[in-house]
């Protein structure tokens, strides 16, 4: 199902904390070169993200948590294989393929921006299985572990299942329209 901003949600909601850590987690990530240090922005990164799900069911969602959530989550993962792709362990296709929903959801949410139709499809269950494998992905980087690319290839099928799912809904929708 298609979203719009729901007007009736407040702008602000205590899920947006922990959506926001995910930023400066993105940005210390990036920066700091030390593996202990990003395995633990790894595991804050995961647990804010699925967390702050949780969080805004409970107690409820903002209309910034709708926009700043996807944000949040594609500037981490962009920082996390950033340092993956520039490390050379995975070729620049694989961390493309491993990438390929959110470069996906990003465009097509430009695209409805672009058509002044700004909408988004809420978090599946083919796409929380993609962020939990791109979230093994880099930590089997960190850890330099032989799963690397098997991980990466089971991530990208994934995210070709995902892409196909929130195609398969949002057509649908544009036919309820």
């Amino acid at each position: 199902m298609v979203r719009e901003p729901d007007r009736s949600k407040p702008a602000f909601g205590p899920a947006d904390l922990l959506t926001a850590v995910r930023i400066p987690l993105a940005v210390a990530f990036f920066w700091i070169d030390s593996t202990a240090w990003r395995v633990v922005f790894l595991w804050l990164a995961g647990i804010t993200d699925f967390v702050d799900g949780y969080v805004a069911r409970r107690w409820g969602s903002s209309r910034l948590g709708s926009f700043l959530d996807p944000v949040a989550d594609k500037v981490f993962v962009a920082a996390a294989f950033w340092v993956v792709l520039v490390s050379g362990k995975l070729a620049w296709w694989e961390v493309v393929a491993v990438m390929a929903r959110d470069l996906t959801a990003t465009f097509a949410f430009l695209l409805t921006v672009a058509f002044k139709r700004p909408a988004a499809i809420p978090a599946r269950r083919a796409g929380k299985l993609v962020t939990i494998g791109q979230l093994l992905v880099v930590l089997a980087f960190l850890l330099d572990s032989w799963l690397l690319r098997p991980l990466a290839w089971v991530t990208a099928a994934a995210a070709l299942v995902a892409i196909a799912d929130y195609g398969r809904v949002a057509r649908g929708q544009a036919r309820g329209l």
